[in-house]
């Protein structure tokens, strides 16, 4: 979010962050709300492209990697999905933050 903020032309006079923080190092004034989707439209309409744009990266990462059927459950903890990560373990997409994959690689 960071990054993506950094490269806006122009740069914001102010961005809105659904959560409860802030990054570190906004390029403008910047305000964490709580459960923003439900509060302000541009933070409900940024949440919705950020869904379309995830979904369809997923799907283009179901052929590279088609046994954990991303298509399907695009990466949200499923049972398809906790069942390929037994079976198959993390692969390069996943994140190491997700809960069931531990920093060392290893999975649940």
């Amino acid at each position: 979010m960071e990054r993506a903020l950094h490269r806006l032309n122009p740069v914001p006079n102010h961005a809105y962050i659904d959560g409860n923080r802030l990054p570190n190092r906004l390029p403008c004034n910047g305000e964490w709300v709580i459960k923003g989707d439900g509060i302000y439209a541009c933070i409900a309409a940024a949440s919705i492209l950020a869904k379309v744009e995830r979904d369809r990266l997923m799907t283009e990462y179901a052929a590279t990697y088609p046994q954990y059927g991303f298509e399907r459950h695009f990466g949200y903890p499923t049972p398809e999905h906790f069942e390929a990560l037994a079976k198959h373990g993390p692969c390069p997409i996943h994140r190491r933050s997700f809960a069931p994959i531990r920093q060392d690689g290893s999975h649940a």
